[in-house]
């Protein structure tokens, strides 16, 4: 039943990250960047603090043992957020979703570097494979053949971001690693939203755009969807070990898909397919070496599977 519930929990925060980037694609033509950021993180904390004031953990919200090492997160997730957003604004949906994938990846290689976790030679192998996946998905963005002029070089731009992105969420993924050996989870989802808000701020006087109600009420939206997005995402890992619900986070690709279409007429290229499908498997065979691992850490300690 459990097990069901997280599921359910993780496919639907992958709905709703993947609507909140379809708002950032839409919204990217009129607004900066740094506002997008801005009204991301900023209408975020409000959800955040109500539900966990509703649990009496606003306190466990609030209080930090660690405030230099959730500034270093917060950095990381500032760069991560802006990298996103631009290469969202300049690529299709479905396409910066599918590079985005190469972040698990880069976390394998991090993990080993930073945090001396012992990678044998199966992962390695995934993350070798994972990124020929992301070789393949970047020659239709990197052949500037196929662009005229601007739009080449717009194209070249998004799929470096998209990238910068992987590598800035990978450190996140390491930096919170370590957090969470004294941080609360809500400490660290309240203080990732504050450091963002804060850096989308500084750009609002040099970078504002003026927008309808309408457009108002999708940059609101953006905060409340990622907001929500977030905290059923770490409520999906109450429920259940993340090697097992963790393959659910490529349900994105599928939504990026249909709201690519529906909203921007966008469909991938071939290549795109061919090297999502072996960023994903490659990622789904990382997964499954970690639950290996983490079944035979627990027989060993003799703890339940």
């Amino acid at each position: 039943m459990f097990l069901f519930k997280a599921i359910g929990l993780k496919l639907f925060s992958a709905l709703l990250f993947a609507m909140m980037s379809a708002l950032v694609r839409q919204l990217g033509d009129v607004a900066p960047v740094g506002q997008l950021v801005f009204f991301r993180s900023a209408c975020a904390i409000p959800p955040v603090l109500l539900i966990y004031a509703l649990r009496g953990e606003l306190m466990a919200t609030l209080y930090t043992k660690r405030p230099l090492g959730q500034l270093g997160r917060g950095l990381l997730s500032i760069c991560g957020m802006f990298s996103n957003f631009s290469s969202l604004t300049r690529l299709p949906l479905a396409d910066a979703t599918a590079l985005g994938f190469a972040s698990p990846l880069i976390t394998v290689a991090l993990a080993a570097v930073i945090l001396k976790e012992k990678v044998r030679f199966f992962r390695w192998a995934a993350v070798m494979v994972g990124f020929v996946g992301v070789i393949v998905m970047l020659i239709p963005h990197l052949d500037v053949s196929h662009y005229a002029g601007v739009a080449g070089a717009t194209a070249a731009a998004g799929a470096a971001f998209a990238i910068f992105s992987a590598f800035c969420n990978a450190g996140t993924v390491i930096q919170t690693r370590r957090l969470t050996q004294s941080e609360t989870t809500s400490s660290i989802v309240f203080y990732f939203s504050l450091a963002t808000t804060c850096a989308g701020a500084v750009t609002l006087p040099f970078a504002w755009y003026t927008p309808t109600m309408s457009e108002l009420l999708m940059l609101i939206s953006l905060g409340v969807l990622g907001g929500l997005a977030h905290i059923f995402l770490t409520e999906s890992y109450r429920y259940a070990a993340a090697s097992v619900i963790a393959p659910f986070d490529y349900s994105s690709l599928l939504w990026a898909v249909l709201l690519g279409y529906w909203m921007f007429g966008e469909l991938p290229q071939a290549l795109v397919y061919l090297g999502s499908a072996i960023v994903v498997c490659a990622g789904l065979f990382v997964i499954f070496r970690e639950r290996q691992l983490e079944m035979r850490r627990r027989a060993e300690a003799g703890l339940e599977p």
